[in-house]
């Protein structure tokens, strides 16, 4: 059974590398980007299981890149990640909503990391 693909889109560089770590620490295959431009590349060529993407991430924000990747693959699984939930609370709605996007909150412990994944991954 091939690993879990995971892509991992955060602008800071030392978070990405932590959440990295702790998922292949859970037996997930992963790779990092850093900007909206960047990921998209990535999600290109890795073409990961799940995205797990920052909100606030430059000039396109988590949301953005991910509508650019469903234009592409509509069935893209996403986690959400953000300091400022309540900026975005109507379009994450939608997101769960319609896509079974699941959201975390940061700061989040690993557990919840961990259980987020598998939960989606499960979909």
């Amino acid at each position: 059974m091939r690993e879990y693909k995971i892509l991992i889109v955060d602008d800071a560089d030392n978070l990405a590398l932590l959440l990295e770590s702790r998922l292949e620490a859970a037996s997930y295959e992963v790779k990092t980007a850093n900007c909206a431009a960047e990921a998209y590349q990535t999600y290109l060529t890795f073409q990961p299981d799940l995205v797990l993407t920052d909100i606030g991430i430059g000039e396109e924000n988590g949301l953005d890149l991910i509508k650019r990747i469903r234009s592409r693959c509509g069935t893209v699984k996403t986690i959400y990640m953000s300091g400022d939930l309540a900026r975005y609370r109507s379009m994450l709605v939608e997101e769960k909503t319609l896509h079974h996007a699941a959201v975390l909150a940061k700061p989040f412990t690993t557990n919840e990391l961990i259980s987020a994944v598998s939960a989606q991954a499960s979909h």
